[in-house]
């Protein structure tokens, strides 16, 4: 089978999902179109398991709704001042989005784009992002044809996408400042694209993020952090990161980035930390939560940067950056779990360092208690915060690294290390002494919190005793 046939036989797959919407469609007299992402796809042969397909069609959102209700379970009709309406199909799963031929564009300031009905499948994937998501396959057209040799009859790319994929370029099907304009969110979805696809991007795209880079602040911070979010997650998100700061785009709803690219004087040297935190942030696994804190768990150097006599230093950069974090992060609109998380990433990014000096069981008692759940996260993060070329240095941490967490595996071998609770609760306390609640109970608490860090578990009849003993003292 060659190339061509191969591809063939994928875009006459796609079409096959789309069945049940064809009879309905074809009988009602309307044109009905596979679009953008499941088409990029089928051509570069990728699979996904969660599969949908998004369509376009000369019918207005009342006929879609009425056309559609019959086939789904039930319909979303969220998007439907958008044009669009979705549902999952009963016959076969597929979740399917449908939108009518249309145009948009931000007008007056606003933060929503307003949105015009169209005639024309070429004007509406004129408006589309970039050449490689405006296509679009006729699959009426392809379900009634008897030949599946023709496919090619009913793709339709006006605009070159097809050889941008081939070429791995990035460009936009008209003006890109046209495009940017009538919604600026698209230059960040460049970044995305770039880096999920390892595209090229064409200089007359870049420049017109430039021209336009201000724009991205009519764009609400939740959809800003929805398509930051996508990036993060792509295999490697520097591509599009660069580009964000190269533009200027991080200007307006990222400026620590920027920052990063600290001004080097002859004397005294440092790693590029923007370059490194690239570099952090593409070894990380896809996982957001560690790869948000990659992207920030140095965004405190530059404000505590200072030259001394020993050099350059960056002294507590990381519980400064772990307070810049929770600020930006909640200007963006994250969740409180994930600035909470993210934040204490970066905050105990440096605690392993120490390690190297000789840790207690204690100590590590109380590195695991500090990174709780984000433990093999901090882990992570602290072995790909090791972008040194020195093979000695970066061997020695990866070292250093295995023997901490055989250690930790050690501890939980022997006891409930994850889970460090005092070996008698609050009511027991006060029972055994006879307090009422209160600080003392607090105190009794910490005392054999303590003894669990320093000690590990002992049983309630030790703990007793050593808080009997303990409150005698403190009374006498």
């Amino acid at each position: 089978m060659t190339a061509l046939d191969d591809i063939s036989t994928r875009l006459a797959g796609l079409a096959q999902w789309a069945a049940p919407l064809v009879d309905a469609f074809d009988g009602a007299g309307f044109s009905l179109y596979a679009v953008g992402g499941s088409v990029r796809d089928a051509l570069l042969g990728v699979v996904k398991e969660d599969f949908e397909i998004d369509f376009t069609t000369n019918a207005r959102p009342d006929d879609i709704a009425r056309l559609m209700k019959p086939l789904c379970a039930g319909l979303w009709e969220q998007g439907r001042a958008f044009g669009t309406i979705g549902g999952i199909l009963k016959a076969n799963g597929l979740k399917a989005e449908i939108t009518t031929f249309r145009s948009e564009a931000y007008v007056d300031h606003s933060r929503k784009p307003a949105v015009e009905w169209g005639d024309s499948l070429e004007a509406d994937l004129s408006r589309r992002d970039f050449t490689i998501n405006a296509l679009a396959l006729d699959v009426i057209g392809v379900t009634r044809s008897a030949d599946s040799t023709t496919v090619f009859d009913y793709f339709h790319d006006y605009f070159g996408g097809l050889a941008d994929l081939h070429n791995r370029r990035l460009r936009a099907p008209i003006d890109p400042v046209v495009l940017f304009n009538d919604d600026p969110l698209r230059m960040l979805r460049a970044a995305r694209f770039a880096a999920r696809f390892y595209l090229g991007i064409d200089p007359d795209l870049e420049a017109a993020a430039v021209a336009v880079a201000e724009k991205i602040s009519i764009v609400s911070e939740e959809r800003i952090q929805g398509e930051l979010d996508l990036l993060m997650l792509t295999e490697m998100p520097s591509i599009g990161l660069d580009f964000i700061v190269r533009t200027g785009l991080a200007d307006h709803f990222f400026p620590e980035l920027p920052k990063l690219q600290l001004e080097q004087d002859p004397i005294h040297h440092h790693k590029d930390v923007l370059k490194h935190t690239w570099a952090v942030v593409d070894k990380t696994s896809p996982r957001l939560v560690l790869r948000l804190a990659a992207l920030f768990h140095d965004i405190g150097k530059p404000p505590t940067r200072e030259i001394t006599s020993d050099g350059v230093t960056f002294r507590f950069h990381e519980v400064v950056g772990a307070k810049m974090t929770r600020k930006r992060m909640t200007a963006l609109k994250y969740s409180k779990q994930m600035i909470d998380d993210v934040s204490m990433l970066v905050e105990l990014h440096l605690r392993f360092h120490t390690y190297k000096l000789g840790w207690s069981d204690a100590a590590v008692r109380r590195y695991v208690r500090d990174a709780g759940h984000l433990l093999d996260d901090l882990n992570e993060l602290t072995r790909c915060d090791c972008t040194t070329r020195n093979a000695r240095k970066a061997a020695e941490l990866d070292k250093r690294m295995d023997d901490l967490e055989v250690r930790i595996a050690d501890l939980k071998a022997q006891e409930d290390v994850m889970n460090q609770r005092p070996a008698l609760d609050g009511a027991e306390v006060m029972e055994i002494l006879g307090l009422t609640p209160g600080r003392e109970v607090g105190l009794a608490l910490a005392f054999l919190l303590d003894i669990r860090h320093e000690e590990g578990e002992i049983s309630k009849t030790e703990a007793t005793f050593r808080l009997k003993e303990w409150w005698d003292e403190r009374q006498a």
